[in-house]
């Protein structure tokens, strides 16, 4: 066999196209760098726990505190992490403040997880694969 023969030449390795009629794009770096950071601010389970409790109503920092079984300082840490990631948003009535989450992808990744986790912590079954 001759390496130079068109008929025998070995075609260089190329990625897998992805099935479906349109690619989908890849993530730039930016898109990855940020996509890691706010899972990173989500895999503490008090933060998680109080974006989780923001999905579904607006709290002050007391209210939260106690929900989520905190000191004030800490939650207020905690919150303050996650409004400079843009997670969470805050308003200002006189001196106490009211944080929520606005952004429906947030709100839709933290209600996916929910669906996905069991209460006991163990995957919990895909709901097409009951049978």
């Amino acid at each position: 066999m001759n390496a130079t023969d068109p008929q025998h030449a070995v075609e260089p390795t190329a990625s897998p196209e992805p099935a479906g009629p349109a690619a989908p794009v890849e993530p730039t770096e930016p898109q990855l760098a940020s996509a890691a950071d706010t899972f990173a601010l989500l895999a503490s389970p008090a933060r998680l726990h109080l974006v989780w409790l923001m999905t579904s109503g607006t709290y002050d920092v007391g209210a939260l505190a106690e929900r989520v079984g905190l000191s004030l300082p800490t939650t207020s840490q905690h919150l303050g992490r996650l409004r400079l990631a843009g997670l969470v948003s805050a308003r200002r009535e006189g001196r106490r403040s009211f944080y929520s989450v606005d952004d429906p992808h947030v709100v839709r990744l933290v209600e996916q997880i929910f669906e996905h986790i069991a209460p006991d912590g163990t995957l919990a079954p895909d709901p097409l694969e009951k049978a």
